[in-house]
């Protein structure tokens, strides 16, 4: 049985997978990492979910209020062995729901060159791409995407 849990970010589950996710980004974004690292903090976010596969959580994602209109959505991530399944797409029309659910009209989020499939899912789901916002205004390794709900 696969099931989606609403929680926020003191879930340990959720906890868990965005270390696992912060790892492999540290990977991906080499010395870029830490300037990225400060705007990935869990402390505060009050609207995060984590998909589990029988009892086994494998992916997440997470909304946090970006001005009075937008939720921007976070830490998105999926275990290795379980991408390719539609996994990442179910969470994030879950996300969107919820920030519909909450009165917001749009999802902004930022991804990174170094994360094609991050790309490719946000543009799948009918993201497009707009400037750079807010901290990632004139940072060269971002991209930017909006939804209107």
């Amino acid at each position: 049985m696969h099931k989606t849990l609403r929680t926020d970010s003191s879930n340990n589950d959720f906890i868990k997978l965005v270390a696992t996710l912060d790892a492999e980004l540290a990977e991906r974004d080499g010395e870029d990492h830490s300037f990225y690292d400060q705007f990935n903090k869990i402390d505060s976010i009050e609207h995060a979910l984590v998909f589990y596969y029988g009892e086994t959580p494998v992916a997440c994602g997470a909304i946090k209020e970006h001005g009075k209109n937008s939720m921007e959505v976070k830490r998105m991530y999926t275990l290795p062995d379980f991408r390719g399944k539609g996994l990442a797409s179910k969470l994030l029309v879950e996300l969107e729901n919820w920030a519909r659910e909450l009165g917001y009209a749009k999802c902004i989020l930022e991804t990174g060159k170094r994360q094609p499939e991050a790309i490719a899912l946000y543009k799948k789901n009918r993201y497009r791409m707009i400037p750079n916002y807010g901290q990632y205004a004139g940072i060269e390794n971002s991209v930017c995407f909006e939804k209107v709900l």
